[in-house]
């Protein structure tokens, strides 16, 4: 078993905003009429995760310590300007990633990799045009495209579906307009994805990629929501490896206190070589997960079904070459996965919250197509997985309810309440 000495390092993330979590601006009112505000929020998660098997076939018990997030969101003139920030010290406390079985992405496999320090810094100006409200973002951020970044959904381990369902850590500018129920975001970003948790936007690519995404909200806490994006050589920085055409499709609810949620995603990516105008490969994703608080126990559960590709790996099976060695792959894996979570009841240490959890995870894999040259039993000895998850979510301030959503495409909303037991005052980011 291996266990970071970062643990150390999320203690004293917390401690280090704990007198500013004390003092937070609360966003009161609706987001059309937001006051001047400062929210502070920071989240650090040690866990340790037992894995049977995982990359290479061999069963591994670590520790981690995950999402460990200072956040915070700040407007003024009456809500006309809006800046937000998420600084992610994952590159310090898990430069190795985090053990999760089936997860792959940034030249990670079978772990989920750390993200940027720089995870999002966005200003973002707004006003109201008669019954339109219209608004403009820009910085790095997440485009509009797909779902919410799971880090802001109840179950710790992040799904395989990562990369097909968000578009996050780009240098971005979006337009957005808001007419009643109805919404509507366009954005033109970069495409490649970081390299590095260093990485910084790629200032030659911007503009190179594009994304529209189309939100419905008919009635409070109940959300439709399409979106469609092409973007550019993600994998190859030099924007010379294959393109990709995505597809996302979701309907989300939400109680008005948080303590019922549920969302239902499908998502689709084409990699396209643009060289050929050709379709190459295509991964489909299809997702659904939902949390209720009972009395204090918060339960969570996720049905999963995901194609993986699966790439040349490294001496180390958990490593793929970054960026590829050509335009091919060795096989699509079809991931199906059910996961379960018991978090008890939050607990108060002065300005800290945080709650112990068990998360479950059952795990089948199968190639898509039998002529692969890498299957399941060629990778791992077997087709059957699991994974046993059991740590402390801690925070300092109050939950964010959304992130990844900017200007008049935010609609401020309870936060989901499994996250932390019982509902507390929730911010809409």
């Amino acid at each position: 078993m291996r266990v970071h000495w970062s643990f150390l390092l999320g203690a004293w993330l917390l401690a280090a905003v704990r007198a500013s979590a004390q003092h937070e601006g609360h966003v009161t009112g609706s987001v059309d009429s937001l006051p001047g505000n400062l929210h502070v929020m920071a989240q650090a998660i040690p866990l340790v995760t037992r894995a049977n098997p995982s990359a290479g076939g061999i069963s591994r018990t670590e520790g981690a310590l995950t999402q460990t997030v200072l956040m915070a969101r700040a407007s003024g003139w009456n809500g006309a300007v809006t800046a937000d920030a998420a600084l992610n010290a994952e590159g310090i406390t898990m430069p190795g990633g985090e053990l999760n079985t089936g997860a792959y992405g940034e030249g990670f496999v079978d772990r989920r990799h750390p993200h940027t320090y720089v995870h999002e810094l966005m200003l973002t100006a707004r006003r109201n045009m008669g019954p339109a409200a219209v608004s403009a973002s820009a910085g790095r951020g997440f485009a509009p495209f797909g779902t919410d970044d799971p880090m802001m959904r109840p179950l710790v381990k992040y799904p395989v579906n990562h990369h097909l369902a968000q578009i996050l850590e780009r240098g971005v500018a979006i337009g957005a307009v808001r007419f009643g129920v109805a919404a509507l975001e366009a954005s033109t970003f970069a495409g490649d994805e970081p390299a590095s948790p260093s990485s910084l936007p790629t200032l030659r690519r911007f503009g190179d990629s594009w994304s529209v995404r189309g939100t419905l909200v008919p009635r409070p806490g109940r959300e439709l929501q399409t979106s469609y994006a092409r973007v550019a050589s993600p994998e190859e920085p030099g924007g010379f490896g294959l393109d990709q055409r995505k597809r996302s499709a979701s309907a989300r609810v939400i109680s008005s206190n948080g303590e019922r949620y549920a969302l239902v995603e499908w998502a689709r990516t084409i990699d396209r070589d643009h060289s050929r105008r050709q379709d190459v490969f295509a991964y489909e994703s299809s997702l659904a997960e939902a949390a209720i608080v009972v009395n204090t126990i918060g339960i969570a559960v996720r049905l999963e079904q995901t194609e993986r590709p699966e790439e040349d790996r490294l001496d180390d099976p958990s490593r793929t070459p970054r960026p590829g060695s050509d335009l091919s792959i060795n096989g699509i894996t079809r991931w199906r996965i059910a996961t379960l979570q018991i978090a008890a009841p939050s607990v108060t240490w002065g300005a800290v919250t945080g709650f112990p959890f068990v998360e479950a995870a059952l795990l089948w894999a199968a190639p898509r197509d039998d002529r692969a040259f890498f299957t399941p039993v060629r990778l791992y000895g077997t087709t059957r997985f699991t994974m046993l998850t059991v740590g402390w979510r801690l925070r300092a301030g109050g939950v964010h309810a959304r992130m990844g959503r900017y200007g008049v495409a935010l609609r401020e909303g309870p936060a989901i309440a499994s996250l932390s037991g019982r509902s507390h005052a929730a911010h809409a980011h």
